[in-house]
């Protein structure tokens, strides 16, 4: 295990206590919160010059999923805000001071749609908008945002062009009533509100180049980390803590089926049916984790060897990250169905992951139509052109 999932392994039983905490208060418990902060947990993918660990993006995946597997909640909120230091480090280094330069703690939410409009102003950009699903947002200070670059008078720009912008908690509101949810409630993925925001140039950046790559090159960073694929990483945090809740709930419902003993007086561990099921849910998961585990080693050995990631490449990956999710989801659903009325009781975890793991895969991260028709085209040697070659 990495230094930081050693950190982590030693509150495990104070993240899995308090998931109950969160569902609650529909944000992480202080508690949770506190040790994710002290374990450096979203520090993993942030500039060494920054108190940061640059570590390899495959254990900053099993580090979410096993923060997953004790809090969906917990793991969500690292998967999401983890990332986010990752693209710090190709903003201008007067912006990673003011996020970075007092407290390398500092958290950042999101979300990257562009939901609002940044209209050019002398000097940057004046932000207006609102956007859902900002996770963990209650225990960030700052949140970098997708926002369409407006006219003169406010209006989008066509063809759309987008930035992402960032903006301390001084120019946003949450609005605490926006997230009541059936699953994830822990996340406390709120509104946020910006109204007549200033964004100095300095804290923006053109998405376009994030995602084609030409951001790390324009801010001269060399490493093998920084050159990685953004829609390698993006999608990674995502899918390894929904991954991480699958296992969460499997290790849960094989520890209520070793005691459990069917109305019919038959011991759960003799129902062939059952251990059928749980064999089937355990490998699905279990190749689902070395899917993408093993899709982030190849590009990460291309990228230090200086080979280019291609589309083709990037598609398939994303192809196998987007179909892990559903396998994991579909693998929770079959040991959810066979572990009895005890596992509805609002009182046990596995109920929980069950929610969790579902809201998990309504991200758009997780939508499969795009993402299988543009890896299928490309292997035939077409050109998936518009929304099919969105976020590969």
């Amino acid at each position: 295990m990495g230094e930081v999932l050693d950190r982590v392994e030693q509150h495990a039983e104070e993240i899995r206590a308090a998931g109950a905490e969160g569902d609650k208060l529909m944000r992480l418990a202080e508690g949770t919160a506190g040790r994710l902060r002290a374990s450096g947990a979203i520090r993993m993918l942030q500039p060494k010059q920054y108190g940061g660990l640059e570590v390899h993006p495959r254990e900053f995946a099993e580090t979410t999923m096993a923060i997953g597997a004790m809090d969906g909640a917990a793991g969500w909120v690292t998967g999401i805000v983890g990332v986010h230091p990752w693209e710090l480090a190709f903003f201008d280094t007067k912006a990673q001071d003011e996020v970075w330069g007092r407290d390398p703690d500092t958290w950042m939410a999101s979300p990257y749609a562009p939901m609002g409009v940044a209209k050019p102003v002398d000097g940057g950009y004046l932000l207006n908008g609102r956007w859902s699903f900002s996770s963990g947002t209650d225990h960030c200070q700052w949140v970098m945002i997708g926002a369409a670059v407006g006219d003169e008078q406010g209006k989008r720009l066509m063809p759309p062009q987008t930035m992402h912008v960032l903006l301390p908690r001084s120019d946003y509101e949450i609005d605490q009533e926006s997230w009541d949810v059936v699953g994830l409630r822990g996340t406390g993925s709120k509104d946020l509100i910006v109204k007549d925001a200033f964004v100095p140039a300095y804290r923006t950046i053109d998405a376009a180049k994030v995602f084609d790559g030409t951001a790390p090159k324009d801010a001269g960073r060399t490493e093998t980390l920084y050159n990685f694929p953004f829609s390698c990483i993006f999608p990674l945090g995502i899918t390894s803590s929904l991954i991480g809740i699958a296992e969460g709930a499997l290790a849960c419902h094989i520890a209520a089926q070793k005691s459990r003993v069917a109305i019919t007086g038959v011991a759960i561990k003799e129902d062939p049916y059952v251990l059928y099921a749980i064999g089937d849910a355990a490998a699905e998961i279990a190749a689902s984790r070395a899917a993408i585990l093993e899709t982030v080693d190849r590009f990460w050995d291309m990228v230090e060897r200086g080979q280019d990631v291609t589309f083709e490449m990037r598609a398939i990956g994303r192809r196998t990250q987007t179909a892990a999710a559903w396998r994991v989801v579909r693998a929770v659903d079959e040991i959810f169905a066979r572990s009895g009325g005890g596992a509805l009781q609002m009182k046990t975890p596995l109920q929980r992951f069950w929610r969790d793991a579902h809201a998990g895969l309504s991200h758009a991260i997780h939508v499969p139509g795009s993402i299988f028709h543009s890896s299928a085209l490309t292997q035939l040697g077409g050109e998936p052109q518009g929304i099919h070659r969105s976020m590969i």
